[in-house]
């Protein structure tokens, strides 16, 4: 029975900091005006 409550109580804290975290809402997405390097650059 002990394992049932602490299960439940794992699941319902777990639920809750989902819900905060959606509730703070998603980060503002900003890109980056410099492009990224996929490529490694020539050595001189």
């Amino acid at each position: 029975m002990r394992a049932l409550i602490a299960a439940a109580t794992g699941l319902a804290v777990a639920f809750a900091l989902v819900l905060a975290i959606t509730a703070m809402g998603a980060p503002p997405g900003e890109t980056s005006p410099e492009p990224l390097l996929t490529t490694v650059p020539k050595h001189p």
